[in-house]
């Protein structure tokens, strides 16, 4: 099997490459679990009681995104990286979760493109590991925007 071969927008992904993306997901998710356990624990207030049980929830799934994506580097022969992305705090509930919103957000576009550059390598198998974790990332989406009371953003725009 080539080393790289284009992916359907015409860029080349290499295995390597492929690894260096998967560690930015996977700091991505450090990000995440971080927040979720945070966020979970302090937000206040009746109307958020069901959230920050979600939230909960959404911590311990991050951390099985997390040990999937760190078997999958080491799978494709890198080290996977212990650094999380910053996570942002407020004191305000609801910004707490409009920046998990937008965490979710930027998640399911590299997801998106992370299974398009799996596949594009004949990857199969570790694109479906992917689409499995974007399952989940979209139901935190879901969750999120909901508890915003907005509608759940279309990210298949521009």
């Amino acid at each position: 099997m080539p080393d790289s071969k284009p992916d359907k927008a015409g860029t080349t992904v290499s295995r390597d490459r492929l690894a260096e993306l998967l560690n930015e997901d996977l700091a991505r998710e450090y990000q995440a679990i971080i927040a979720y356990t945070v966020y979970s624990q302090v937000l206040k207030g009746a109307e958020y009681m069901s959230i920050a049980d979600q939230l909960q929830v959404h911590a311990g799934e991050e951390l099985k995104h997390a040990l999937i994506l760190s078997r999958q580097i080491d799978y494709l022969g890198k080290m996977p990286t212990v650094t999380p992305k910053p996570v942002k705090t407020s004191e305000d509930p609801r910004q707490m979760l409009r920046f998990d919103l937008e965490n979710e957000n930027d998640t399911i576009r590299n997801y998106r493109e992370r299974v398009r550059q799996c596949e594009a390598l004949g990857e199969f198998a570790m694109a479906e590991q992917i689409r499995q974790i974007l399952v989940d990332e979209q139901d935190h989406q879901i969750d999120l925007a909901t508890a915003l009371g907005e509608e759940v953003p279309d990210l298949g725009k521009g």
